[in-house]
């Protein structure tokens, strides 16, 4: 490659826009992670009627977000990432949408006892 000079590397690790996060915000989003874990176990053994799947989901929707913006550097990304992410999330709403619609329009009546 013409006007290329080989001793500049092509990435640096130096630049600017490069971010490094903290052990104390790993270890912060780590113990978070934990004290939600035990929550939804702490959660499942109290009634909450219909309420015990959406609190479960809620919870680990949150432990998901933690992970992927820390753990995974989405929080510190290009805009492209940040659309990528959310385009995935809008996606699996969509799912969760349409199966739950299913689940709920369906005559349970014929898979009960004959």
């Amino acid at each position: 490659m013409a006007g290329v000079d080989p001793t500049v590397p092509l990435v640096s690790h130096e630049d600017p826009k490069h971010h490094i996060t903290s052990y104390a915000t790993y270890f912060s989003i780590f113990f978070a992670l934990m004290i939600l874990t035990a929550t939804t176990v702490w959660i499942a053994f109290v009634d909450l009627g219909p309420l015990n799947t959406p609190v479960a989901m809620a919870i680990a929707t949150l432990k998901g977000v933690l992970v992927i913006l820390w753990f995974m550097h989405v929080l510190h990304s290009t805009r492209l990432t940040w659309v990528v992410v959310i385009g995935a999330f809008l996606w699996l709403a969509v799912m969760f949408v349409l199966t739950f619609a299913d689940y709920f329009t369906r005559s349970w009546l014929t898979y009960g006892p004959s």
